[in-house]
């Protein structure tokens, strides 16, 4: 598993960002980088399971909120794949974790996304993960 790293500055307010990272309308915008029509499945609690879904294919991941800060940070703990709509849990000590940072810095503030991520999906992250990120931007920007 490798440990991948994004981030991108933002000429916005810490909570609008936030508002825009995991507001459902907004959320399905900037995940369209990863899979058109993509949809998060939760109540966005600390402990609470998240579904991320892939329409078109009925798959994705779930996983458990490990850490909320709000306006500050999110993690997430991957804990099973979803194939046709059924979870197939991961194996022990594979769960990897995504962690959403928030940080002022200079007059806007700093997203930083950290994951661990499967060797051969590397070059998919490294492709996709800049094209939400500048969504993110826009939106909150915008």
């Amino acid at each position: 598993m490798k440990q991948l790293h994004y981030e991108i500055d933002i000429k916005a307010p810490r909570m609008k960002v936030w508002n825009v990272l995991w507001d459902d309308k907004t959320y399905r915008d900037w995940t369209s980088a990863f899979a058109e029509g993509s949809y998060a499945i939760s109540d966005w609690n600390e402990g609470s399971t998240v579904q991320f879904i892939d329409p078109a294919s009925n798959s994705g991941m779930s996983a458990i909120i490990e850490k909320k800060t709000p306006g500050e940070y999110m993690c997430f703990k991957h804990v099973a794949e979803i194939l046709d709509g059924k979870e197939k849990p991961y194996p022990q000590g594979a769960h990897g974790r995504e962690k959403y940072t928030l940080k002022d810095e200079g007059g806007g503030m700093r997203l930083l996304v950290d994951l661990d991520a499967p060797d051969e999906y590397q070059t998919m992250f490294d492709n996709m993960f800049p094209k939400a990120l500048r969504r993110v931007r826009e939106l909150a920007e915008g």
